[in-house]
Parts: C-alpha cells; structure tokens; sequence
C-alpha cells in the first residue's frame, strides 16, 4: 500500500514537538510492515544543511497566492531514517521560519504558509510520480490537505495521482487547533461556501484548521479507543465534540507504540541488570537497578524504599499543578520521589528547596538526559502520570515496559491501555477519580498496599512487563484501518 505521510515533524529533519518522533516511528514501523511510505515535509530553519546538500531536486510547483503572486516550491528528494522524502524548499514562507512560531509566539501568517503548503503536496505528486492510497496527515498544520483534496480532486473528475486517494487526518494536539479570521479564504482558494459549520471549515465565527481536517477527512484517527470515545462527550472535545459525534462512524483510535530497540530492559546497556517478562522474578534485577539509581542520585540506599518518578514539563497540561502543594503529603508516605523534566525558573527554584527539605528521599532533575531516563525506568517502582489529557504521553508505555507500575487519570484516555487494580485482579496499573489530589493520594495509598505484598505486586510487575505497545503492533493496525480509508473513499466517489 502507498502512503503519504504530511507532517510539519520528523525527528530526523525538523523536531519541535513530540509529533516529530511519533512521524518518524511510525513511518519507519510502516515501511517495516511492507507499505510504500513517502515522507512530505516543509523545509524549516532548524534542519541539517549538511543533509539537505545530499538531496537532488525532483521538481518544482507554482502554487497561487491571491496577494502576492505565483509561490515557487522546490521539491528536494532524500532519504532520511530510511524513509523516502520529499521537502518543500520555499525561500519567503518556510525556509528561514520554524515550524510553528518562534519565541514571541506563533507566526501570524501560519495560515498562509500552511495552505500554500498543502496546496503544493497535492500538486506535487504528478511531479515526484507518487500515487498515494492514503494522504495521512499529521495534526491541523494539515488540516487544509482534506480539505483542498475534495474540492479540487475527490469531488471532481480529475485524474491527477491523489484524486482517488483516501484522507487520514490524525489528531495528535487537540488543544492547538489553528484558529484564524474568516477574511484568509479568499486568500487561500477556499470558496465561501465552504464556510460552515457543519461539512465546513468554520467553528465560531472562525476559519479552524484542525476542524476542517476532521470535517473533510475520510477518516479521523486519534491515539486511542477510549480517546475516541471520551472526546466525543461534552466539554472534552475542545469545542470540536459535536463533530466527533457527527462522525463517530469514521472516528478510529489507534494508540502510538514505543520504540522497542531504544526501551529494552533485557538489553539495555544502561542498567546495571537486565530482565524481561520472561523471568522468573524481574523484581531482583530491578532493586539492582534501584540500587544503581540511588547512588546516582543520591537518595537513601533502601532496597524496599518505593520509589515513584514524575516525568514531565512542570506545566498544568502535564497535571503537574495537581500535585504541586501535595508532593510533602506523598513524601510523608515513606516514598522517594524523583522528578524529571523542565519548568519556569520560579518552579524549579521551589521544587529544590522540596529537595532540600526531603534530603535523600527526593530529587529533582532538570533537563530529559537519556542516561537518567533510562536509569529511572529501570529503578522506579511506580510513575504518576497526573495528566488531565495524555494519551500522547508515551512514557506510561515506557515505564510499563521495564516494570513500573503506571498510576494515571482514569478518565485522561489511557482506560484501555491501563487495566485499573480496582476494576480487575489482573490489572496492570492504578487509577484515580475525581481529578484532585485527594484522590491521587487515594489511589497512591492502594498502590502501597499491594507494594507490600511481594508476590502481589511480583505479578503486576509481569503483567505490565508482558504488555505490547510496539510500533509494529501499532502499524499493522494502521494497515488494516487503512483499508478501510481506501473502501469509503472508493464509496464516496461512486456517490458522486
């Protein structure tokens, strides 16, 4: 199967945001499956010259702007990861710009760049002779490529390679959605008409990138069964519920794997012991990884101490604001807690003097250093993940892939990822309701508990070790949904 994979990320070219790593693992999982996987992408100021040099030009498309005149794109070709890969080379909108915006904010002329930029992908394979099954687009910078494809190609009798190609539009940041003022269509070749707000662009008065994806495309795609689900109810969609429920029937949830090669505790050269759900008891090695961890972070040397990591930007999206003023009250639990990640000078400078007060039962890292990541993956015990809404956040995957224990929001999109020890026997993590710190403290008090009890919490630790979260499972559930983008797409032209 052809695919076209859009994104404004790719790790390996241009990497921003977490999507850069989702696009480049799962086009690389893709390709490993057998699918033809072709990367587009927009040249930004942050990619590598030096690998840019190497790539030849495929092409060049002339694109109209309705104010300033014809937008040259070169097409550079390369191959990056593996990956065949086409960059969209434009001097005035794209070259010398970052993918979003830069540290005043995002650029107040995205809507431009990125409708210039979808128009150029689909004119752009007649140039590099691509013929595409799926256009799978990553997130609302190309929410405008469903869009343009129904009007100039789907709906028509244009016989261009993507006119019979289906639309994936994947959500992966539903709270940035590209928001912008009616008055840009006529700039951007949209025709009023499609100012609507149902089978249209417009939500609230405004022209809204990520809903005229969802709106246009074949089929949305989010990160999982329950998201899907969950984001359908009222106040839980960013405004967009109302189309998700209109949609439902082509509304898939597919959760986003782990790079097994890179989180492997059997294999990891970082641990001082390696284990696996094969073991007979993984909990020895882990307290030798607990007791490596320790050292290096200068924490109690107690092999039956819990420890529980906390990893994350230190900002309310990541729930740090949850747990704020009750990390004295987990401490109190006889706990060492280690937290990892970045926030505001005034944070970090509070979250030490926690350190200082709580000297050798917690500690604060700045900064995402793989050594320390992995380290405390093979340490930790249990990893709170406080997120009000995380089913992007690969590290409850992660930790559970090298035994930690995942304690999350039971309502934050992971409910059919993370089995709750209150809803099952065989359950492979904890969860906590209503979304306070109360109840955090509740369900981390449960956690305890069964801490204690060694065989107990021995088979959680296996269960959770013995679960799949691998690109390749994640793949070849894209390839099987794929056919079905492929099978409404041949219905809806049959309608036309």
């Amino acid at each position: 199967m052809n695919v076209a994979l859009i994104s404004p990320e790719f790790y390996s070219l241009a990497r921003r945001t977490n999507l850069a790593s989702v696009t480049e693992s799962l086009a690389r999982a893709l390709a490993f499956e057998g699918a033809k996987v072709c990367l587009f992408i927009p040249r930004c100021a942050s990619m590598d010259e030096n690998l840019l040099r190497g790539a030849t030009e495929a092409g060049r498309i002339t694109i109209k702007d309705f104010e300033f005149g014809d937008t040259e794109f070169r097409i550079l070709h390369l191959t990056v990861a593996g990956i065949p890969t086409y960059v969209f080379d434009n001097e005035k909108w794209f070259n010398k710009h970052n993918p979003y915006g830069n540290e005043e904010g995002p650029y107040e002329d995205n809507w431009r760049r990125y409708a210039l930029f979808s128009q150029a992908v689909l004119e752009g394979f007649a140039v590099v002779d691509f013929k595409p099954a799926v256009l799978h687009c990553m997130d609302w910078t190309t929410g405008l490529i469903p869009v343009y494809h129904h009007i100039k190609y789907a709906a028509t009798e244009s016989d261009a390679p993507v006119a019979k190609a289906g639309t994936w539009f994947s959500i992966h940041n539903l709270a940035m959605q590209g928001v912008f003022e009616r008055d840009i269509l006529p700039r951007i070749g949209i025709p009023h008409s499609e100012f609507k707000s149902e089978n249209g662009v417009a939500l609230d008065g405004k022209v809204n990138f990520m809903k005229a994806g969802a709106d246009y495309a074949t089929v949305i795609g989010t990160h999982s069964g329950a998201h899907a689900e969950r984001i359908q109810l009222q106040d839980r969609g960013h405004g967009l519920e109302r189309l998700f429920l209109r949609r439902k029937k082509v509304l898939a949830g597919i959760s986003n794997g782990i790079d097994y090669a890179a989180w492997d505790p059997s294999k990891d050269k970082i641990l001082s012991a390696n284990f696996s759900a094969a073991d007979k008891d993984p909990i020895k090695s882990k307290l030798k990884c607990k007791s490596d961890l320790q050292k290096a972070l200068g924490l109690d040397n107690g092999p039956r101490q819990p420890i529980a990591s906390l990893i994350g930007r230190w900002d309310a999206d990541s729930g740090f604001d949850l747990l704020a003023n009750r990390f004295p009250d987990i401490l109190e639990r006889g706990i060492q807690l280690v937290i990892l990640g970045t926030g505001p000078p005034e944070l970090t400078a509070k979250l030490k003097n926690l350190e200082s007060t709580f000297k050798g039962r917690c500690k604060i890292v700045e900064g995402f250093t793989p050594h320390i990541t992995h380290q405390l993956m093979g340490g930790s015990d249990i990893m709170i993940l406080p997120s009000h809404y995380q089913p992007t956040n690969p590290m409850y995957a992660i930790g559970m892939r090298y035994g930690v224990v995942p304690l999350v929001y039971e309502r934050g999109g992971l409910d059919d990822k993370i089995v709750s020890m209150a809803a099952s026997k065989t359950g492979t993590g904890f969860t906590f309701d209503p979304y306070t710190g109360d109840a955090v403290l509740e369900a981390l008090e449960e956690c305890l508990t069964l801490y204690k009890d060694t065989t107990g919490w021995r088979r959680l630790v296996k269960r959770c070790l013995a679960e799949d979260f691998s690109w390749g499972k994640t793949a070849r559930e894209y390839l099987l949904a794929y056919r079905g983008v492929t099978r409404r797409a041949r219905a809806a032209r049959t309608e036309i």
